[in-house]
């Protein structure tokens, strides 16, 4: 299987993209991650699940968008084979729907950690269509993110 065509890919999205570092992300179901943002370096990333299954989602950050605060979310799994771009300006964030999800992502920018951001994944005003009756498991940076609202008003000089 072919999974990557710059060619193609350009065509669909309408630009060129440069890729810089490719990552891969290991977890268990109900593991959530984010919604991670780098506020000064943004990364655009290209995601897709190798492995297993989650619910991927992508919200846009920027702030003169006409999309501002609204989100889109996709299934990413090993059958469907689909994969979403996340263009820079936006949050990301994913549910592994079952043990062992492995997600692998082309970002367009390096991960800086002193730049990296977390919005709270339940925000009311994000209103993020997650599964019904999740417990999930979240790491202490993504249990401690800050509201749609503070991002909102927030200096991140």
């Amino acid at each position: 299987m072919e999974t990557f065509d710059e060619r193609i890919f350009s065509k669909t999205i309408n630009q060129k993209v440069s890729f810089v570092q490719d990552n891969l992300s290991l977890s268990y179901k109900n593991v959530l991650r984010g919604i991670h943002f780098q506020y000064h370096k943004p990364q655009g990333k290209l995601v897709r699940v190798t492995k297993g299954c989650a619910l991927d989602v992508a919200v846009d950050l920027r702030v003169n968008s006409t999309s501002f605060g609204k989100h889109i979310s996709l299934i990413l799994n090993d059958k469907n084979n689909n994969c979403i771009w996340i263009p820079e300006g936006f949050g990301h964030a994913f549910l592994a729907l079952e043990n062992n999800t492995i997600l692998e992502y082309k970002c367009t920018n390096f991960y800086e950690p002193s730049d990296q951001r977390c919005i709270i994944w339940n925000d009311d005003d994000l209103n993020i269509n997650w599964p019904e009756n999740i417990k999930p498991n979240l790491s202490e940076k993504d249990l401690n993110g800050i509201s749609f609202k503070e991002f909102n008003s927030y200096n991140f000089t």
